[in-house]
């Protein structure tokens, strides 16, 4: 009798394939006498162990994209190939994110005639026989969902170290110096550059390595990556293997390393595989999916903290692959942090997941109130009382910057096309329902809310209080002279606002460092940013790790209208829930963004029930 076929599908790059292997290891003890084939990329498939599969079989890769691969001729001729060879069995180790992969699934399922068919379930995969919860990116570890999927088949999903072939170099380019020898990886894989860290980020690393502990450093990595730039950075210079190893090698390479340094990448899966120590840099990818699987050995993961980040592969969404333009998560990761952890790693006999700075604001244990999904997005039960309340406990408790979103309908709608203003929204601190639709769509939710608490009455209401209180407030954007105007107004109004300073400023990227010294200089406790939605937002969460306010808010035009250069809805207008009928009149040019309040209306009437 014809031992059992099982076809292993895995078309992702080189870090998907290592973190697949301790289900391959897992599944083959489990089924000894099974014929386990790999379908996987051609330039990963070296690194899979021959021992764990009896047949590795290519899928070419010529881009970033495996769905528009896959249409390639040379891979469609793998269909009538698959179909000649009668599996039992085919497990997908991807999530079903894109339609288009979904059904480049679909005709591998079809052409493998295979009667059990295992895979992530996210949604309504027709397709699939048996299949695990996805639970999205980072509810668990990559490693983690593959080992789950093959438990379908009877392994074992006790976590267990990824396995990969390793091969000797053919001349020994590493000197038995006695030093400690550390390999940094100045790239982050084809896939996406917002995952590198700095040139000169890695290049004040080594410099602090030789001269601290004496180490020998070691680039490895494609030609394309950023090792060039660290080492022209360095006075002395490092043992260069940049483009010249096969991956095999440089996994021997790694493995006899003393620790290796670099971004997420498949380089940095094929160290913590290797079982030498990691120190990985993440900024907008999701550490909980990507982090080093180091089962048994020792990893440190870095991070800024910032609220935005990770901004991509989140829930169930690929999300901003590429990141902002600004970058902050990666840059606020500083050489120092770096070096100390590398020097740790390097003295200690043990190790551990460490994570810098993570993000405060998205806690929700100082949050007494409740709060509702609407499209995704949190809308706080929030009063005006309740507000000033918690930013008074937050102010006393000194216990770092939490910010404060202004929801409305528009937002909401800017928010399912844009993922990282969609992720802040979800970990602000809070979300206060700043639009008459979402009163209306809390209603029709089944979870009244119990009134509009806005931006534009928040802002007097709490110059109010930080007057009663002696809160300090920074005054931050709007027009050439109009954050002065404002502050005017309202310390004109309360005598004793303390107002910390105004600055007009812009939410670039280059103007960053020099606002938020200002800021942390002025001792304010509340800053409140005129930037428009939803930049000021981001500006915000990118920063919140380093400001030292206890509150951050957007305010859009609220200064504005203080400061008389927009004139508000008459109050009969606010009160029944036409201030957009006013302000479109007035500013016609609005209508292309009251536009999306049609299709907030039309989303929510399709959303059956609360988050």
């Amino acid at each position: 009798m014809a031992s059992e076929r099982i076809l292993l599908v895995q078309l992702a790059d080189i870090g998907d394939l290592v973190l697949t292997t301790p289900a391959i290891a897992a599944l083959r003890e489990a089924r000894p006498q099974a014929q386990i084939e790999l379908l996987a990329s051609d330039f990963a498939l070296p690194l899979a162990p021959p021992d764990l599969v009896d047949r590795k079989i290519p899928f070419y890769r010529g881009g970033t994209s495996a769905s528009r691969d896959f249409f390639s001729r040379r891979n469609l001729q793998l269909l009538p190939q698959l179909r000649t060879q009668r599996y039992e069995a085919v497990v997908f180790f991807h999530h079903f994110t894109f339609r288009a992969g979904v059904f480049k699934f679909w005709l591998l399922a079809k052409a493998s005639g295979a009667r059990q068919i295992i895979g992530l379930r996210n949604h309504n995969i027709g397709f699939l026989t048996d299949s695990v919860d996805d639970g999205g990116f980072g509810a668990q570890h990559q490693a983690q969902y593959w080992l789950d999927l093959v438990a379908l088949l009877g392994a074992s999903n006790c976590a267990r170290p990824a396995e990969i072939t390793r091969e000797a170099m053919p001349s020994d380019d590493l000197t038995a110096s006695g030093k400690p020898t550390v390999v940094m990886h100045a790239g982050s894989g084809g896939y996406s550059k917002a995952r590198r860290w700095s040139a000169a980020g890695f290049a004040e690393v080594a410099k602090g390595l030789r001269e601290h502990c004496g180490a020998e450093i070691v680039l490895v990595g494609r030609p394309e990556d950023d090792s060039r730039s660290v080492e022209n950075l360095l006075d002395q210079k490092p043992i260069n293997l940049v483009g010249k190893t096969t991956l095999p090698q440089l996994a021997e390479v790694i493995a006899r390393a003393d620790l290796f340094i670099g971004a997420d990448s498949g380089v940095m899966h094929i160290a913590a595989a290797s079982g030498t120590p990691v120190l990985s840099v993440f900024g907008p990818s999701n550490p909980d999916a990507w982090k080093p699987w180091a089962i048994g050995g020792r990893a440190t993961v870095l991070r800024s903290g910032v609220e935005c980040s990770p901004c991509s592969y989140v829930e169930h969404a690929i999300g901003a692959r590429e990141g902002c333009e600004a970058r902050t998560c990666m840059k606020l990761v500083r050489p120092n942090q770096a070096l100390e952890a590398a020097q740790r790693l390097l003295r200690s006999p043990t190790g551990g997941d460490a994570r810098l700075q993570q993000p405060r604001s998205s806690q929700s244990a100082d949050r007494p109130f409740s709060r509702l999904k609407i499209l995704g997005v949190p809308v706080d039960a929030i009063t005006y009382d309740d507000w000033m309340n918690q930013i008074g406990n937050w102010i006393m408790a000194d216990i770092g910057a939490r910010h404060v979103c202004t929801v409305n309908p528009e937002f909401i709608i800017v928010a399912r096309r844009d993922p990282i203003f969609f992720n802040i929204l979800n970990r602000a601190a809070i979300c206060v329902p700043d639009g008459v639709g979402l009163l209306w769509a809390s209603r029709r939710l089944g979870a009244p809310l119990p009134g509009r608490v806005t931006g534009s009455d928040g802002v007097p209401l709490i110059a109010r209080h930080a007057a009663e209180k002696g809160w300090k407030i920074f005054f931050l954007g709007a027009g050439e002279g109009i954050a002065e105007r404002a502050a005017d107004i309202l310390k004109a109004q309360h005598p004793q606002l303390i107002v910390s300073g105004t600055y007009g400023g812009r939410p670039a990227e280059r103007e960053e460092d020099e606002i938020v010294k200002l800021i942390n200089a002025s001792g304010a406790d509340i800053l409140l940013v005129a930037f428009g939605a939803p930049q000021q937002d981001k500006w915000i969460a990118r920063n919140l790790p380093r400001l030292e306010v206890s509150m951050a808010m957007g305010v859009g035009g609220s200064f504005d209208f203080i400061a008389g250069v927009v004139p508000r809805a008459p109050q009969w207008m606010r009160e029944r829930g036409l201030e957009w009928l006013y302000r479109l009149l007035r500013q016609p040019w609005r209508l292309r963004r009251m536009l999306r309040l049609p299709r907030f209306v039309i989303a929510v009437l399709r959303q059956k029930q609360a988050c």
